[in-house]
């Protein structure tokens, strides 16, 4: 004998939750009229606003680089975030390596796991034959809100609440 067990879809959808997302980083990576254009490399980390670990939450590089040359040789030139944490971290790194972007604006999604606080967004963009530029901005956990624009390398970066 089989029995069936029925269950409302109210008693369900307590069950079932999505996973929340403490918020959202829009980048824009600007277009620039020069003659030789490289797509720059990108490193997004959080870190404490007091100090302390620092947490990569997107690298975008050439992963896959043509050559011998690998792609990672020149993630030292993102040296803001090599310093506090890069040059440890085992690429590629599942959910947080990528390739390189074009220009535009990209999102990515802040860890649904960061504890209520202060902490500093960092974003730092480097070029070949271009330059280097960090944007960093405060990220106040549960109030995520704020902007701040690169002069060169980086354009708007845009923290909103989810």
């Amino acid at each position: 004998m089989r029995s069936i067990l029925l269950t409302s879809p109210v008693l369900l959808a307590g069950l079932v939750t999505a996973p929340a997302m403490a918020g959202t980083v829009t980048i824009t990576i600007p277009r620039l009229g020069v003659a030789e254009y490289h797509r720059p490399y990108v490193a997004v980390w959080v870190e404490p606003a007091g100090g302390g670990a620092a947490r990569t939450l997107a690298v975008w590089y050439a992963v896959k680089k043509g050559g011998n040359e690998p792609g990672t040789k020149w993630l030292s030139d993102l040296r803001a975030w090599w310093r506090k944490g890069g040059r440890s971290l085992s690429l590629p790194a599942n959910g947080v390596s990528g390739a390189t972007r074009a220009p535009g604006q990209y999102s990515l999604q802040l860890p649904a796991d960061l504890k209520p606080g202060a902490y500093v967004l960092n974003v730092e963009a480097a070029r070949e034959t271009g330059g280097r530029e960090l944007v960093t901005l405060p990220l106040n956990v549960p109030k995520i809100a704020g902007s701040a624009t690169g002069k060169a390398e980086l354009g708007a970066v845009t923290l909103s609440a989810r």
